[in-house]
């Protein structure tokens, strides 16, 4: 059985690698000229580090990553909101370049074809990838694990609406000093601007600065101006006053998308092309992993692509549609909160995240993982 996948994140190389190790033969577009990671750091719950284990690439991932025992949340006062989102799971940060190369050299390791300057432009239900210069690549499987810009789900036509969410945010890589958290990550909210405080690696530390888009000041981020956010924040000056100035991060918009199908015929959508959302909860990259390894287990499992496609979308999509949804109430909550209320916000925040329905809304993700092995199918 042969794969055709465009698009080398992550979503598309652990798709890559969990294919091979089932015994697929399997190719990967990506449209740079490079393989490459765009942005700065990343958090990897239970479940996105299951993902790794099942394709074999924890062990180099986590090499250089951060465990964390206590993400913590803190209100405009500096008063601590939440520390329990973890549930004795395991949680790691790490650099998105680590994480992507070491994605890369895992797919190459299982003999995965990845071809760059290949940009793809449509597939056919029938089963066939679209290059941009006319080249047809026709396949058991093709999989646009593209963006959330997807010209595979364009062409389509399974895109039903992408919901601009009129907030967005800033990643930034700085270098880490003893007066950075250690195995900790520090979330802080002020009005509606947030910022994030979170190793990432032994010599790395990621920052993330998000606010409402009507927010001129704080989405401009390049060139990076610290004293607006250091008026916001002003316990981070330290960090704040290391992001370069004219580094690679940069404000971004945050999307939903919404599709009516997974699928059409044997070509599928994976990670943002199908439902890209906020990362507000940190599991955007996780559940993308999550279900690129249950479609090759549901392939493995099926000896018809057509049921596994069924069969994948029907077990993966309300765990996906879930977390993007309780992402864009956490990022609502905290972008779009009146200023003279900000008292009230914590109050409530405070008691609402202690509930049982808080914690499973936060954390239930994270603990649902396909059941099975990628080996070859007997």
């Amino acid at each position: 059985m042969h794969a055709e996948i465009a698009g080398a994140g992550l979503s598309g190389l652990v798709l890559a690698s969990a294919l091979a190790r089932t015994g697929w033969t399997v190719r990967v577009h990506e449209k740079s000229s490079e393989l490459r990671e765009i942005g700065a750091g990343i958090y990897l719950w239970e479940n996105g580090l299951r993902a790794l284990e099942a394709i074999g690439a924890y062990e180099a991932v986590t090499a250089r990553a951060e465990r964390l025992d206590e993400p913590t949340l803190r209100d405009h006062n500096g008063s601590t909101l939440q520390t329990e989102w973890l549930r004795s799971k395991r949680l790691y940060t790490v650099g998105r370049r680590h994480l992507h190369r070491s994605l890369v050299d895992t797919a190459t390791d299982l003999g995965v074809e990845i071809r760059t300057e290949s940009p793809i432009v449509g597939a056919e239900p029938g089963g066939v990838l679209i290059g941009s210069d006319g080249n047809r690549y026709p396949a058991d499987l093709v999989v646009g694990a593209d963006g959330v810009y997807s010209r595979v789900r364009e062409s389509l036509g399974l895109r039903t609406k992408m919901v601009d969410l009129h907030d967005g945010g800033g990643r930034h890589l700085i270098p880490r000093t003893s007066e950075d958290p250690v195995r900790r990550a520090i979330e802080q909210w002020n009005g509606g601007r947030r910022i994030g405080v979170v190793p990432c690696s032994p010599d790395e530390t990621y920052i993330f600065l998000c606010c409402p888009a009507a927010d001129l000041e704080g989405r401009q981020q390049q060139p990076f101006d610290p004293e607006t956010w250091i008026e916001s924040f002003p316990d981070f000056r330290s960090q704040l006053e290391r992001i370069p100035t004219n580094g690679e991060g940069r404000w971004a918009p945050f999307y939903d998308v919404h599709v009516s199908s997974w699928f059409s015929g044997r070509a599928a959508l994976l990670g943002d092309a199908a439902h890209a959302m906020s990362p507000n909860l940190g599991q955007a990259a996780c559940v993308a992993m999550t279900n690129a390894v249950a479609l090759a287990l549901a392939l493995r499992q099926s000896h018809s692509i057509d049921r596994a496609l069924r069969i994948w979308e029907s077990e993966q999509r309300e765990m996906s549609d879930g977390v993007q949804k309780y992402s864009r109430i956490y990022g609502q909550v905290g972008t779009q909160w009146p200023n003279p209320l900000l008292g009230v916000r914590s109050s409530v925040v405070r008691r609402f995240l202690r509930t049982k329905s808080a914690q499973t809304a936060i954390n239930f993700a994270s603990e649902i993982f396909p059941e099975g092995e990628l080996v070859k199918a007997p």
